[in-house]
C-alpha cells in the first residue's frame, strides 16, 4: 500500500508551500499602501490623533465638572455654578463631535483605502502569475496559492483596516492618558505606570504565543485547502481505487494539526482577555482606595498642574481615565495575534509577487504578411493568412523578413528539469514543413519533454531548437507560441459559452470562424443538438460534456487559431471507438498542410506519418517511417507486434 500522509512526519505534513519569506513585511505593506493612498493615509493618520485626544479630554471635563460644579454647588446653591456648567458641557459636546466627526471620516477612508489595497494586491500577484514559468505551477500546490489570493488577502484586510488603526489609536490614547495622569498627580500616575508595565508584560507574553499558533493556523489552513482542492480534482480516481478511508485519514491528520494550531492560538487569545479585564478592575480599585486614602490624609499632590491637595475631582477624573486605560490595553492586546497574522499574509503575497517572472529575451516577432512579386514578403496591417517573422539586425540596424513555413530542427539538445538527472540526451532532429513527426515511447521516455522545450515552457542545457533557421532562443516566447497549436490528451475547457471556448484558440475570431473551425473539427454537429448551440454554457470541467466532445472543441480551439505547427499529444487513447473515428477525422482536418508533432500512444494512429523518432530513456534509439521500421524489426517493431498500445 502506497504510503499516506498520515505516515509522514508533522514537519511535512505542516509544510503548507514553498514560497520564499520576505523580511520586513510591514514595511513593505506601509510603502504599498502609501504608494496607492498617500493623502488618504495622511487625513486618517491626522483624523486619529484628533480622534485619540478627544477620547481622552473627557477626563478633564469630568474633574472640571467635580471640583468646579458639584462641589462648590454643595455650599453655593445650583444656580450660582450654572454658567460654568454650560460653558463645560458645551466644550465637553464640541469636542466630543469633533472626536465622532473625525473617527466617522477615518473609518470611510479606512474602508476605501483596505479594499482598494487588496483590489491592487490581488491585481499584481494574478498579473505577476500569468507571467511565471509552468514549473512554478508543477512544483507548488494549487490549493495554497489559492490561499494566498483568500485567507492571506483576508488577513490582511483585517490588519490593514481594523488592527493598525485600533493599534495606533491605542497608543496615541496611552500616551495622551499617561501624559494627564502625570499632570494631575505624580503618585497616582507611578501606580498607575507599574500596572500598566504588568498588563504590557503579560501582553507580550500571551499574545506572542497566540501569534505564533495564528501564524501555525495560516500555514495548517493553507495546506488542508491544498489537500482538498487536489482531492476535489482527482475524486474519480480516489473511487476507483477505493481510497476513499485513505483519503479521509490523510484529510484527519492536517485537519487535526489544523485545530490544534487553532486551538492553542484562541486558548492564548481567549485568555490574554480577561485577564486584561481583570488587571484592569484591579487598578481601578488600587486608584480608589490609594485616592481616597491620599484625600483623608491631605497628602500634597504633585504633578504639573502645581501644588495642592488631592481633590475628589482628580480621583474621579483618575478613575474614568483608568477604566479606559485598561479597556485601551485590551484592545490593543487583541489585535497582537491578528497583527501578527496579517503580517504572515502580507509576506506571502508579497512573496508571489516577488516571484520570478519568466525570463524572455526574445526579439524576433511574428507579423501578417504578403507576398511580395520576387517571391519574398512584406508586413501587412491586415489578417492575411500569411506569417512572417520580423528579425531586427542590432549589429546592422536593419530588418529582415522570413515567411513562416514551419520548419522545425533540433540540434545535439540535452535537458533535465533539475539540472542533474537528465531527461533528454543529444537529441537532434529535422521537422520539414507540412511533415507528420511522431514521438512513441515508454512513459518516462521524453516524449512530452520535446514538445514543451519546442514550446519553451523550459530552456535547454546544451544544443539548439531551430525554426525555420532562427534560434526559438531570440523569438519572443508569446510569438512563438502564438504559431504553435495544442491539442492535449487532457481536455481543459473553462466555465463560459462553447463559443468562448472555441474562441480562446484566439480571442479576436468572429462567430464564423469560430463556426468555420467546429466544422473542420467535426464538432458542429454536436454542438448544434446541445441546448442553446454555440451558446451553451458548459462548466470548467466539461462535465455536462462527454470526454469525446470535450475533445472535439479543443480540436475546434486549435483549429481557429490557424497555426502552422501543431503539438498533438494523441487525443483519441481513452475514448470509445466510435467517437475515436470522429475526433481522428477531426484531428486529420486539423494537421492538413501543417507541420504536426505527434505523442504517440496507440501505435495504430501513426503508421502514415513522415518520421516516427523512438524514445528510450531520453535518446532516440530508432527514426523512420513505419515500413523501414517494422524491416529493422528493433524496438519499434517488437512495440508494433507485441501490443497496439505503448502504455
Amino acid at each position: 500500500m502506497a504510503r499516506t500522509r498520515t505516515d509522514r512526519t508533522d514537519d511535512a505534513a505542516r509544510e503548507p508551500d514553498d514560497l520564499p519569506r520576505i523580511e520586513h513585511p510591514a514595511r513593505r505593506l506601509l510603502a504599498y499602501v502609501f504608494r496607492h493612498y498617500p493623502w488618504q493615509l495622511i487625513v486618517v493618520a491626522i483624523s486619529i490623533v484628533i480622534a485619540s485626544v478627544a477620547s481622552t479630554v473627557a477626563s478633564i471635563f469630568m474633574q472640571r465638572v467635580v471640583d468646579e460644579v458639584i462641589t462648590p454647588g454643595l455650599s453655593t446653591g445650583l444656580d450660582a455654578v450654572m454658567p460654568v456648567l454650560v460653558r463645560i458641557i458645551t466644550m465637553m459636546g464640541a469636542v466630543y463631535a469633533l472626536g465622532v466627526l473625525t473617527s466617522l471620516l477615518y473609518s470611510r477612508i479606512m474602508a476605501v483605502v483596505t479594499q482598494g489595497s487588496l483590489k491592487h494586491m490581488r491585481d499584481d500577484m494574478f498579473d505577476r502569475m500569468q507571467s511565471l514559468p509552468i514549473k512554478y505551477f508543477d512544483t507548488h500546490a494549487h490549493g495554497a496559492v489559492m490561499s494566498t489570493y483568500t485567507n492571506d488577502t483576508d488577513a490582511v484586510r483585517q490588519l490593514i483596516g481594523q488592527s493598525v488603526p485600533t493599534l495606533i489609536q491605542s497608543g496615541l490614547t496611552l500616551g495622551a492618558m499617561l501624559a494627564m495622569m502625570l499632570y494631575y498627580s505624580l503618585w497616582l500616575t507611578i501606580l498607575v505606570v507599574v500596572v500598566v508595565a504588568v498588563m504590557i508584560e503579560t501582553t507580550r507574553r500571551l499574545g506572542g504565543a497566540s501569534s505564533r499558533y495564528m501564524v501555525a493556523q495560516q500555514h495548517s489552513l493553507a495546506t488542508e485547502e491544498g489537500f482538498i482542492e487536489e482531492i476535489m480534482g482527482g475524486q474519480k480516481v480516489v473511487q476507483v481505487f477505493n481510497h476513499e478511508e485513505a483519503a479521509k485519514a490523510d484529510f484527519a491528520v492536517l485537519n487535526q494539526q489544523l485545530f490544534s494550531d487553532s486551538e492553542r492560538a484562541n486558548r492564548y487569545g481567549n485568555l490574554l482577555g480577561p485577564v486584561m479585564g481583570n488587571m484592569g478592575n484591579l487598578l481601578y480599585v488600587l486608584i480608589a482606595l490609594v485616592g481616597g486614602l491620599l484625600i483623608q490624609l491631605r497628602v500634597t499632590n504633585i504633578g504639573f498642574a502645581g501644588m495642592g491637595a488631592i481633590t475628589v475631582g482628580i480621583i474621579v477624573s483618575y478613575l474614568t481615565m483608568v477604566r479606559q486605560l485598561s479597556q485601551t490595553i485590551n484592545q490593543a492586546s487583541q489585535q497582537v495575534a491578528l497583527i501578527a497574522m496579517g503580517l504572515a499574509g502580507a509576506g506571502r503575497v508579497f512573496a508571489l509577487i516577488d516571484e520570478e517572472p519568466e525570463h524572455d529575451d526574445g526579439y524576433v516577432g511574428l507579423v501578417d504578411a504578403v507576398e511580395t512579386a520576387d517571391g519574398g514578403v512584406e508586413p501587412a496591417d491586415r489578417k492575411t493568412g500569411v506569417w512572417a517573422w520580423r528579425h531586427p539586425h542590432r549589429a546592422e540596424g536593419t530588418v529582415t523578413y522570413t515567411r513562416l513555413r514551419g520548419e522545425i530542427v533540433m540540434e545535439h539538445v540535452d535537458f533535465s528539469y533539475d539540472g542533474v538527472k537528465e531527461v533528454l540526451h543529444d537529441v537532434s532532429l529535422r521537422a520539414e514543413p507540412g511533415q507528420k513527426i511522431a514521438f512513441v515511447g515508454a512513459t518516462g521516455a521524453g516524449k512530452t519533454t520535446i514538445t514543451n522545450l519546442i514550446n519553451r515552457f523550459y530552456d535547454l542545457d546544451d544544443g539548439k531548437i531551430r525554426y525555420d533557421g532562427i534560434n526559438i532562443t531570440k523569438i519572443a516566447k508569446a510569438d512563438l507560441r502564438r504559431s504553435l497549436g495544442v491539442v492535449l490528451q487532457d481536455v481543459r475547457l473553462f466555465t463560459g459559452t462553447v463559443m468562448d471556448n472555441i474562441r480562446y484558440g484566439r480571442l479576436g475570431a468572429t462567430d464564423e470562424e469560430c463556426i468555420e473551425a467546429a466544422r473542420l473539427a467535426n464538432a458542429d454537429g454536436f454542438i448544434r443538438r446541445l441546448p442553446r448551440g454555440y451558446r451553451t454554457v458548459i462548466s470548467g470541467g466539461s462535465s455536462n460534456l462527454s470526454q469525446g466532445q470535450a475533445q472535439l472543441l479543443s480540436i475546434a480551439r486549435a483549429a481557429v487559431a490557424d497555426p502552422p505547427v501543431m503539438i498533438l499529444d494523441e487525443a483519441t487513447s481513452s475514448i470509445d471507438t466510435r467517437t475515436e473515428a470522429l475526433v481522428q477525422a477531426g484531428m486529420d482536418n486539423l494537421m492538413r498542410g501543417r507541420t504536426v508533432f505527434v505523442i504517440a500512444h496507440r501505435l495504430s494512429t501513426v503508421r502514415n506519418s513522415d518520421a516516427i523518432m523512438v524514445l528510450d530513456h531520453g535518446r532516440i534509439i530508432e527514426r523512420g517511417g513505419h515500413d523501414r521500421l517494422m524491416e529493422l524489426r528493433g524496438t519499434y517493431y517488437r512495440l508494433y507486434t507485441g501490443a497496439f498500445e505503448i502504455e
